[in-house]
């Protein structure tokens, strides 16, 4: 071996202690960083267990408002609303109904705790008895009507007190609808935080189970992104900030680390990523039978969607990273 007692560069004299480590960190996130998607039941008959996403809850409008109160408390700054409602129809009316399980669960949570950031999901897929994001004519979705039915129902949780909106249907002109829509009834301060380049991935499954919002034929390729297109999905991002997106997002995250970071690179508006539900239940699979160590997988996802240039992280670990920071803080590690 050659003589290495003179080299001049010696990287590992940055790695040598945790705090020399933590000094030099290129990527830092924090749990302020972080949004919890929070699904809240119309009916307490609803089970609110969720078997295919183990500690996730299904909520009463009641029971997410001292699940806010937990989350506010701990750090967590946002959650993201999803309902389950106890009927379905065709036209999804569930979604804009100003007595919706959302809308309800918005007004309980902005009475008791006003200063987390409520964003709510605009969506119809959990409300219609097909499953589809829109309406179904002739056997196909309507661009165009579901738009009319997404930007009603932006209204209507604006109404009820959600900061934020999250149109997810990925509708062509959904957001410019909706601001417009927004605007007109005076919610000119109202986030819209898009769903701007969402993927056709094998990844939501679990969602779909706890949201009961699978599809009953056919597939949602025909408005989700195919996940082989990136350049599309930088023209699906700049489309919505021409139409008025406040906050763009990628999802999923994990297998879309470059996605995220050619959206970073391209646009300096406030970008989301979200860690969906196959993500989180591969980890907690994985944690169960012992063959990884969850905090340490989870925090490491985290830094590689930060590393990769998220600004914001939806993840269902939210909570459960929030309590990991308070132990440590408190030396019980």
């Amino acid at each position: 071996m050659g003589d290495v007692t003179s080299l001049l560069r010696r990287p590992r004299r940055l790695r040598r202690t945790a705090a020399i480590r933590d000094i030099v960190r290129e990527t830092r996130w924090d749990v302020g960083q972080l949004i919890q998607p929070v699904f809240v039941r119309e009916d307490d008959r609803i089970d609110a267990n969720v078997p295919s996403m183990p500690g996730i809850r299904r909520f009463t409008p009641s029971e997410a408002a001292e699940e806010a109160a937990d989350l506010a408390g701990m750090g967590v700054k946002a959650l993201l609303l999803f309902g389950v409602p106890s009927s379905k129809d065709e036209q999804g009316s569930g979604a804009y109904a100003d007595g919706g399980v959302v809308q309800e669960s918005l007004r309980t949570i902005k009475a008791d705790v006003p200063d987390i950031v409520a964003l709510a999901d605009v969506c119809l897929c959990e409300y219609t008895d097909h499953g589809h994001c829109g309406v179904v004519i002739d056997g196909r979705v309507d661009n165009d009507a579901s738009v009319d039915l997404l930007a009603r129902t932006a209204v209507s949780l604006a109404r009820a007190g959600a900061d934020a909106v999250a149109p997810s249907a990925m509708m062509d002109g959904q957001v410019r609808a909706i601001r417009a829509s927004l605007d007109g009834a005076g919610f000119h301060d109202t986030i819209i935080m898009a769903y701007a380049a969402k993927h056709a991935s094998a990844f939501y499954g679990p969602f779909r189970v706890a949201a009961e919002s699978a599809p009953r034929f056919g597939d949602r390729r025909g408005y989700q992104m195919d996940p082989a297109n990136v350049r599309e999905a930088m023209r699906e991002i700049a489309l919505d900030l021409e139409e008025g997106a406040d906050v763009v997002m990628v999802k999923p995250a994990l297998a879309y680390l470059d996605v995220i970071r050619a959206a970073r690179e391209r646009f300096d508006a406030p970008l989301a990523a979200y860690s969906v539900s196959g993500e989180y239940a591969m980890v907690k699979a994985a944690a169960s039978n012992g063959w990884l160590d969850e905090r340490a997988a989870v925090h490491e996802i985290l830094t590689a969607i930060r590393r990769a240039g998220a600004d914001l992280v939806i993840t269902y670990h939210a909570k459960s990273v929030a309590e990991w920071e308070r132990r440590k803080g408190r030396g019980r590690d």
